[in-house]
């Protein structure tokens, strides 16, 4: 917990002017004997709301003064000139006998209540921020969700789309199982046995090197035909038309292709 922010989130007011909840008085009552700094923060909000009550108490209006002695049905034991009132305010003791300067206490709560509603503002706007700033981070986490679903669905109607065209009655199914070095390899090509459409899956290929690309052969007396090369598809590849083939081979070639197979870099092949 970052004490700084703790005692900066208003709390510390809260619990002084006993506005805090059950939760958040059990909270602080005990991290307050754990750290010093949030026990010296209450004794220095106590200490400045009675240094407040006490540096703001101003004296009333005299008609203010009369209007309230007369409402309560009291009168002061001395009259007082209003101009002397201005200058050197005094306390006036009541009939009734009282000892406490009244008058005071009323301007020290008025205070105290200016206080209390200013922390309590200050609290309600931090509990405002966070909420804010917590709805705010749902809604980008709401947002990443939308997106992340919508780039799943359109993966998945494409899948979907690719396997009604590899699994139709036309197709042919030609493995492609790596040769040796590289028996780890594996490709899938399917032969459109009517329109003649090629399609690729690399079912497992390494990775191709910078500024190398995997190109698909198809073999026909032994003569090899450029079938096109690998390009950024995710699940099937659609390469060129191959009018007839009795076999079908992968080579790693520069990026881009080549007129002509390197078999020093033949990865799979596969008879029909």
């Amino acid at each position: 917990m970052n004490i700084k922010e703790y005692i900066q989130s208003g709390i510390i007011e809260s619990y002084v002017l006993g506005l805090a909840d059950t939760e958040e008085r059990a909270e602080l009552e005990q991290l307050r004997m754990q750290h010093p700094e949030i026990e010296q923060a209450i004794r220095a909000f106590e200490q400045e709301l009675e240094r407040s009550a006490t540096q703001n108490a101003v004296p009333l209006n005299p008609d203010i003064k009369a209007n309230l002695f007369d409402q309560l049905g009291l009168k002061p034991d001395v009259a007082v000139d209003s101009a002397k009132l201005t200058d050197d305010p005094k306390v006036v003791q009541l009939e009734s006998g009282g000892k406490t300067p009244f008058i005071k206490y009323l301007a020290a709560a008025s205070v105290i209540l200016f206080v209390i509603s200013a922390v309590f503002n200050i609290y309600t706007y931090n509990k405002y921020k966070n909420l804010e700033a917590e709805n705010r981070q749902l809604a980008l986490q709401r947002d990443q969700l939308y997106a992340n679903n919508n780039t799943i669905q359109t993966r998945l109607n494409e899948l979907d789309k690719n396997m009604q065209l590899i699994t139709g009655p036309d197709m042919i199914k030609v493995a492609l199982s790596g040769v040796a070095g590289k028996e780890s390899s594996q490709a899938v090509v399917y032969w459109n046995k009517n329109n003649k459409d090629v399609y690729l899956v690399a079912k497992a290929l390494p990775q191709a090197p910078k500024g190398k690309q995997y190109q698909l052969w198809a073999l026909m007396d032994g003569k090899p035909i450029d079938a096109g090369v690998l390009g950024d598809c995710n699940t099937v590849c659609k390469l060129k038309n191959i009018q007839n083939a009795q076999a079908f081979a992968i080579t790693l070639e520069n990026e881009g292709g080549s007129p002509t197979p390197t078999l020093e870099q033949l990865y799979v092949m596969g008879k029909i």
